[in-house]
């Protein structure tokens, strides 16, 4: 998909973070733009942001609280970006997106049910209520396209993000999926894997909703912190927008904005699929494996030191006063290891 201008685009959590990035850059390029997210607050501010950004008039911006995993709302929002622009859009991105920190055999049905419904449902409800309003209106007429934001996440092992490890390797394969199928339609799809992104998703935990507060995790308002702090350094959500622009436009499948030749994205995705293949080894083998890429990997942190050994890689943030650690059970879990449990 080349030509954005005069067409729509429909974009998820698009109120803040990386949604609101390619709102901004979207729109710039040309397009109507619909955000939808659950936080009115946050939408209000976004639709000024977007339209001081490009220059869009008023009637170009549309925003929409929803409810992302109620298909009825949802639908209900698919139908008002029609009524509102005259048709579906031409290009559909969904990018809203929670985590939460803490050892899988600690988690809970609701920890699942959050973020799988946010992070991989909310992906499966919006394809399935557009894409055939899509294909029905663009078919080999009009240029559409749809794209996911995914995470680097998907192509690990997450023991400590069990949930939104899962989910983001359902929304890639889901994507691969159907960039086949929509070739027939002149259309494609793009997923867009980041890593640490500028966004609010450290705070994700303040919009858990009330029927699925029980979690196995420690969170609180320290730990927010902490993760606010980490996620501060990520990647600007404009340039992330900028670089997934470019995937759309060239075709990609794939878009890893950590690196920016083709063939260093070739190398990355061999290194992470590298670690699936040692899965197959014996135990013994696969912990050689392991230490040797480790010890491969920390010799690019830092020069050796007098001791002949690499530094330890940097501190890339600074741990804000208040903050505690994240990432652990909740200390009254008692099939939990202690190491892994709030001290």
């Amino acid at each position: 998909m080349k030509d954005f201008k005069g067409k729509t685009a429909f974009i998820t959590g698009g109120a803040s973070g990386a949604g609101l990035g390619q709102a901004k850059v979207f729109s710039k390029a040309g397009m109507k733009v619909a955000i939808a997210d659950v936080r009115q607050d946050a939408l209000d501010a976004a639709v000024g942001e977007i339209r001081t950004y490009g220059g869009a008039p008023a009637s170009d911006v549309l925003a929409l609280k929803v409810d992302l995993t109620n298909r009825d709302e949802y639908k209900a929002a698919a139908d008002k970006v029609e009524q509102t622009f005259g048709g579906p859009p031409h290009l559909l991105i969904q990018t809203a997106g929670v985590n939460s920190f803490g050892p899988i055999e600690a988690s809970t049905f609701e920890d699942f049910d959050w973020v799988v419904g946010v992070c991989f449902n909310h992906v499966v409800n919006g394809l399935l209520i557009f894409v055939p309003r899509m294909i029905k209106a663009y078919a080999n007429k009009t240029e559409f396209w749809v794209a996911t934001t995914s995470s680097m996440g998907a192509f690990m092992a997450g023991s400590g993000t069990g949930p939104y490890s899962a989910a983001k390797a359902a929304v890639n394969n889901l994507m691969y999926s159907y960039s086949e199928a929509l070739k027939s339609y002149g259309a494609g799809a793009t997923v867009l894997c980041p890593g640490n992104i500028n966004s609010n998703i450290g705070n994700a935990e303040k919009y858990r909703p009330s029927h699925l507060k029980n979690t196995g995790y420690h969170v609180s308002e320290g730990t927010m912190k902490h993760l606010s702090s980490i996620h501060a350094t990520g990647i600007d959500p404009v340039e992330l927008a900028e670089i997934l622009k470019e995937g759309i436009e060239n075709g990609r499948v794939i878009v890893l904005p950590d690196q920016n030749t083709g063939e260093q994205r070739a190398a990355q995705l061999r290194a992470l699929n590298a670690q699936i293949e040692d899965y197959c080894l014996t135990a013994e083998e696969r912990e050689k494996k392991t230490a040797e890429r480790m010890a491969e990997m920390m010799k690019n942190f830092a020069p050796p030191g007098s001791d002949g050994k690499a530094a330890p890689p940097p501190m890339m943030w600074s741990i804000p006063e208040g903050a505690e650690p994240f990432g652990q059970a909740r200390k009254d879990l008692d099939w939990v290891a202690e190491d892994k449990k709030k001290k």
